[in-house]
């Protein structure tokens, strides 16, 4: 069942990085949604599936019972989707302001900070 886990994140992950490395806006920010996924199941599987019994510490004992689900990756993913979630909904925003600026979600066609020229080419003609 581990290797079926593995190979599902994997193929999430996977097409989460086919995503994000493709021109179009709108897909970069599904990649970065679908990596964020991926992770949160990676932890979420690390923490062991199969315990059933409540991450609780019996009265009298000083330790949590080894059978016992671990809480630790259970915040780690909690606080990782709010992360995420903010990061998506920024990177959402982020695209349509930029849509509605420059016209375009193609990131081969948001190049207007190119024709600006270096702000540094002042400096190296008086430095020559």
């Amino acid at each position: 069942m581990n290797i079926f886990y593995a190979a599902a994140i994997a193929a999430i992950m996977g097409s989460g990085v086919y995503l994000l490395l493709s021109r179009h806006v709108v897909r970069i920010i599904f990649g970065v949604a679908l990596l964020s996924a991926g992770t949160n199941l990676l932890i979420f599987v690390a923490g062991r599936l199969r315990s059933t019994q409540p991450p609780v510490i019996e009265a009298g004992t000083q330790v949590l019972d080894p059978l016992a689900a671990n809480p630790l990756p259970q915040a780690l993913i909690l606080t990782a989707i709010v992360i995420g979630f903010a990061l998506v909904s920024f990177a959402a925003a982020l695209a349509f302001k930029a849509f509605q600026t420059l016209g375009t979600v193609n990131t081969s066609d948001m190049n207007d900070a190119e024709a600006m020229g270096s702000p540094y080419a002042s400096k190296e003609a008086k430095d020559a």
